[in-house]
């Protein structure tokens, strides 16, 4: 195909979703041309990158290159800044960047085409609703599965593991300790307009996922409204919704093997990340609009815990993924004046802080950031 016809993409970021998703591209989609790749990485920390010769660390670069964004940094404040200029010159963003949107992604919900990609858990769970509901399913539940949960893992445990599983410390830890499936379903509960039935979610602990997704179905119908949680099934992996459906289809159903009813749980056991993303860009490009973001009227955000104590003058390069501060998914009008997780970023405390306690915009210095402005109007 000539490459006047391709489809550019500019691609953010250059770790390891970024690197795969590029890969891909290049091997495995003719039509398709990542254009240009934006990092902030000097060139002897982006060897691993399988394309160097389209490294830019100009955003104007970037966008001038490309047709689309695929924003998959991982950084909160970067992600904010780019998105946000990226918007404003009319170029839709696909992102793999779950952290962006339930920090400062409600912002821009409505000022452009913005979505969450399949292959993380979020987009993962949206693509399986969407299913769902064409199917004539009414969900009741979003579920993810977690394998392991340990809230304060120590650095020389991340260490190993991060070495052991090629991914880096810093996301080994946000996976270990909770933080990043808290930011999942929080993403997913206001992108469906569900809730949260407490803070940190229920999270059963069950070798039978089936069983413990349909407690959870009980608990939403009883609410009245869709929830978003996870089971913690060691073992397990993978997403799920629970739905219900017409009375009249019960026998038809169950001969599909999904049980008795009324509530049917469908399971998705894999998400495939940076090899997904690609799915989301061909949805983009033949028009098939938003899978998910944070809605522009959030409900649930994820405030900071504090794993230790944290004296005045303490500084946080950053809370995700760190041993200083972890998070849980909240509901907002429950938590006044909470600074978002993923805003505790170069960051000072500006009094003790014990361990356990949740911070506010009142605990810490910030850096002055586009974020910081977005965090405030939507969270103080």
């Amino acid at each position: 195909m000539n490459s006047l016809n391709k489809h550019r993409i500019g691609l953010v970021g250059t770790g390891f979703i970024a690197s795969g998703f590029a890969r891909l591209v290049h091997n495995h989609a003719p039509d398709l041309d990542i254009a240009a790749v934006l990092t902030r990485r000097t060139p002897d920390n982006t060897e691993g990158f399988p394309f160097p010769e389209r490294l830019t660390r100009s955003v104007q670069e970037l966008l001038d290159k490309c047709d689309m964004i695929v924003e998959c940094s991982g950084d909160v404040l970067h992600a904010t800044d780019v998105i946000d200029t990226a918007l404003r010159a009319g170029k839709p963003v696909v992102t793999m960047n779950s952290e962006f949107h339930v920090t400062t992604g409600s912002w821009f919900a409505d000022k452009g085409l913005l979505t969450e990609a399949e292959g993380d858990q979020p987009g993962s769970i949206a693509a399986l609703r969407e299913e769902a509901v064409m199917m004539g399913f009414k969900p009741l539940v979003y579920g993810n599965m977690k394998g392991f949960l340990n809230h304060h893992p120590t650095p020389e445990e991340m260490a190993y593991w991060a070495g052991k599983q090629g991914i880096s410390v810093e996301q080994t830890t946000s996976f270990t300790d909770g933080t990043k499936i808290q930011i999942e379903q929080a993403l997913v509960a206001n992108g469906f307009g569900g809730t949260i039935t407490r803070q940190g979610m229920e999270g059963p602990k069950s070798a039978d996922v089936t069983k413990a997704a349909i407690e959870l179905a009980r608990t939403a119908a009883e609410r009245g409204q869709a929830i978003s949680d996870y089971v913690l099934s060691p073992g397990n992996a993978g997403v799920f919704v629970v739905g219900t459906h017409d009375k009249s289809e019960w026998k038809a159903l169950n001969y599909l093997k999904l049980g008795d009813g009324p509530y049917y749980v469908l399971v998705r056991p894999f998400h495939l990340c940076q090899y997904e993303i690609i799915k989301t860009v061909r949805r983009v490009i033949n028009g098939g609009g938003v899978l998910l973001n944070n809605s522009s009227a959030p409900t649930v955000s994820i405030v900071g815990i504090a794993k230790t104590d944290l004296p005045a003058g303490t500084k946080i390069d950053r809370a995700i993924g760190g041993f200083q501060v972890r998070g849980e998914a909240a509901r907002i009008q429950d938590v006044p004046n909470h600074v978002p997780i993923g805003m505790i970023q170069n960051a000072v405390i500006t009094r003790p802080v014990l361990a356990g306690q949740t911070l506010s915009f009142d605990d810490v210095e910030l850096p002055d950031t586009l974020a910081l402005g977005i965090a405030r109007k939507l969270y103080a």
